[in-house]
């Protein structure tokens, strides 16, 4: 209903932007984007035991296509709920308390995960130059600001903290370029043998 300023197309409008570039980037594997990709996450896998990924990059860019197909009908949709509905959306209702435990339960593991000594962000911090060092460090305060804003039930900043995490995660999968392909971060942008 227009008018009642729920934030419904503020959330299509952040979430189709994100799913379109997220999507686009890794369906046509813009700069080996899929491969990192999977490569991250079989970094990421919390038990993972060097056992290999159970699909292949080609699930991974099947996937992205579909946010890259469902993306821009998002992004229109939340556009034309933001231009019907000129109210700002109005705060989510605070979470209880064992919500908020949870999410900080979970952020720590994901955090956990992403830094420890084979993880994902922590390489990318041993490989990386200052634009994927600080793309790390927004990608990990996003982990942690996304649920801490959530839990005082702020709709608008939780979805902006959102897409400039996406907006990091972006920047570390599109890596940096490798023209030898022998320098650091190339086995994850070099096809598999």
């Amino acid at each position: 209903m227009a008018g009642d300023g729920d934030g419904g197309g503020f959330f299509l409008l952040a979430w189709g932007l994100w799913a379109s570039v997220f999507g686009w980037v890794v369906a046509t594997d813009f700069r080996g984007a899929a491969r990192r990709l999977h490569a991250m996450s079989a970094r990421a896998a919390p038990f993972g035991g060097g056992r290999p990924p159970a699909v292949g990059v080609g699930f991974v860019r099947f996937v992205a296509g579909v946010f890259a197909l469902v993306g821009p009908v998002a992004l229109v949709a939340g556009a034309l709920m933001s231009l019907r509905d000129q109210a700002a959306p109005e705060p989510l209702p605070r979470l209880p308390l064992p919500f908020a435990v949870f999410a900080a339960l979970g952020t720590g593991a994901a955090l956990w995960t992403l830094w420890r000594r084979s993880g994902p962000l922590r390489l990318e911090w041993a490989e990386g130059g200052t634009v994927r060092r600080a793309a790390a460090v927004v990608l990990t305060g996003t982990l942690v600001a996304v649920p801490a804003i959530l839990v005082l039930g702020r709709t608008a900043a939780t979805l902006l903290v959102w897409l400039l995490g996406g907006a990091a995660g972006v920047v570390l999968l599109l890596g940096r370029r490798d023209r030898t392909g022998s320098g650091p971060g190339a086995d994850d942008v070099r096809a598999p043998r």
